[in-house]
């Protein structure tokens, strides 16, 4: 069995922090290949990381985390809330959608609109992907 794997795939935990990793990466504008050299690494090896396929140890984490400029605990933030089951399968993460510049923008964005506004936009998306409405009481 390769290290990070379980029976289903990787661990939920090393996926999460894997995608921090990649939201962050995307958000200050690196590649793949530019974190892999600053870390002497190859940009496959950061796609395994960021898929969470490899678990980052921790001193690449913490090298990682001085590249970025953010302290270890930021790729863990909002990991909590599901700290208690996280030996539960799924752990409450919503990860199984890629980590695109426009994912990560809106997910930036969409706090600064007024909550009409952001209902709005929902409902343009929804009607985009032709979802069914699943309105919330909020």
């Amino acid at each position: 069995m390769a290290r990070g794997k379980g029976v289903d795939g990787p661990h939920p935990v090393d996926r999460y922090v894997g995608r921090r990793v990649c939201e962050k990466r995307i958000s200050l504008g690196y590649n793949q290949s530019d974190l892999g050299r600053a870390l002497g690494l190859t940009f496959q090896q950061i796609q395994k990381y960021e898929k969470g396929v490899n678990r980052i140890s921790a001193s690449k984490l913490f090298d990682i985390s001085r590249f970025f400029k953010v302290d270890v605990g930021y790729f863990f933030d909002g990991l909590a809330e599901g700290a208690a089951g996280v030996a539960e399968e799924g752990a409450g993460f919503e990860h199984d959608f890629p980590a695109t510049r426009q994912t990560i923008e809106i997910t930036r964005l969409a706090p600064r609109l007024s909550a009409k506004r952001q209902r709005l936009a929902l409902d343009l998306i929804r009607e985009m992907l032709d979802t069914p409405d699943t309105d919330d009481a909020d």
